[in-house]
């Protein structure tokens, strides 16, 4: 369990984010999913030797891609390709469905992107449709694609909730390649009758077990169905459920299944417990615990979007720079609070599950499970926003 003083707190060396004075207000929600044993939150991180190093079969110029898209590749420093890319590439290029199984972080955004661009370019006619199953993701996809389409004459659009959806009708009727979207958003606008489907030859689908876990399967494949019969199906995973496997026989074509394994990220994190005694107030446990010096970048993860709002305006009459994430705020509210994160504006992010996947924030010190999780598997990639790119990480669960 983590250490304590002899005052029973958890011990305070001096803060790097200083707190303001403490009082007594706000108690914290009882914690839910006490189903899960307590013994699963304590791990210690598992001390490893070096992978061996991945060694491309082929550099960015190998592959069969237009000059121009080599060029902004290279401006941007990248000469060999990751894993995914590696492998992945040269089959969508062949015009292959794939199954592309990969976790966050590893190239995978770049390793469809890429492709598709190249496409566009090839023929000009060519649209693509991006399916991710939050909001976050689809601007991070839309990021990188205005970066490696800079200067091309290519356009993207991202339709997703939270956002003036008249805006985005107004925006579908003008001159667009490429369509990144949330399936609420895009089902929306198809019953409005400001998006048609029936003419897009291409389509990725992004973290398609996330979008199972958050019940969009059956709006997926109603979007899948009213695609082009020929088309080119791109699906991204980390997991391959058996749900998942259905969705595949179903909408892809004979394809082709690169798999990259790499260490579970839980390996690279420290993960304890908090136990929060009778009486005790969990505000204050968790501000003892943010004073201290270590705690540098945080995610608190809360079970509801009141739960997260309330404690985040908590953290910030106690002194702290906090922000909160959920799904009640409008996506660009949401947005903001994630860049604020991201370029350390901000030291604490206090959010739902929405921001338990998709989410790549480099340096996150901390997660702190303030409510415990649902499932197993929210845990799991909950504690996945640190201890990632082979850097340690701390995750600390508050079990009352």
């Amino acid at each position: 369990m983590y250490k304590k003083n002899s005052n029973g707190r958890p011990s305070r060396p001096a803060s790097a984010f200083r707190g303001g004075r403490r009082n007594n207000s706000g108690g914290g929600r009882k914690s839910f999913g006490a189903v899960i044993d307590v013994n699963k939150f304590i791990n210690k991180a598992v001390v490893t030797e070096p992978e061996d190093e991945y060694v491309p079969k082929h550099k960015f110029n190998d592959f069969n891609i237009k000059d121009v898209i080599k060029r902004t590749i290279a401006s941007r420093g990248y000469i060999d390709p990751t894993p995914i890319q590696d492998q992945i590439i040269p089959e969508i290029l062949a015009g292959r469905d794939v199954i592309g199984l990969a976790d966050t972080g590893t190239g995978k955004t770049a390793a469809f992107l890429i492709p598709i661009i190249n496409k566009i370019l090839e023929n000009g006619r060519a649209k693509a449709i991006i399916i991710t199953p939050t909001r976050e993701l689809a601007t991070q996809i839309q990021d990188e694609f205005v970066e490696l389409a800079r200067g091309l004459n290519i356009y993207s659009i991202s339709l997703v909730g939270g956002v003036n959806i008249q805006r985005q009708i107004n925006q579908l009727r003008s001159r667009h390649n490429v369509i990144i979207g949330t399936p609420g958003r895009l089902k929306d606008l198809i019953s409005r009758k400001a998006l048609n489907l029936s003419d897009f030859g291409n389509v990725v689908l992004d973290e398609a077990d996330r979008m199972l876990d958050m019940g969009f399967i059956n709006d997926v494949k109603a979007l899948l169905s009213m695609l082009s019969k020929n088309r080119q199906t791109m699906l991204f995973s980390a997991t391959l459920s058996p749900e998942i496997k259905n969705l595949v026989n179903t909408f892809l074509t004979d394809p082709v299944n690169v798999s990259i394994k790499s260490r579970e990220t839980s390996k690279n994190v420290d993960q304890d417990v908090v136990r929060i005694a009778h009486g005790e107030d969990k505000i204050e446990v968790l501000h003892d615990l943010l004073s201290q010096v270590d705690f540098q970048k945080v995610i608190i993860f809360t079970r509801t979007k009141h739960g997260a709002e309330k404690l985040s305006k908590k953290l910030v009459e106690k002194g702290f720079k906090s922000e909160s994430i959920h799904g009640n705020k409008t996506q660009v509210k949401r947005q903001k609070a994630l860049d604020m994160f991201k370029d350390d504006y901000i030291e604490i992010l206090v959010a739902t599950d929405v921001a338990a996947r998709g989410i790549d924030v480099p340096n996150v010190s901390h997660v702190i499970n303030f409510d415990v999780p649902a499932t197993y598997d929210d845990y799991i990639h909950r504690i996945g926003r640190t201890g990632r790119a082979n850097n340690k990480g701390i995750a600390l669960t508050f079990i009352g």
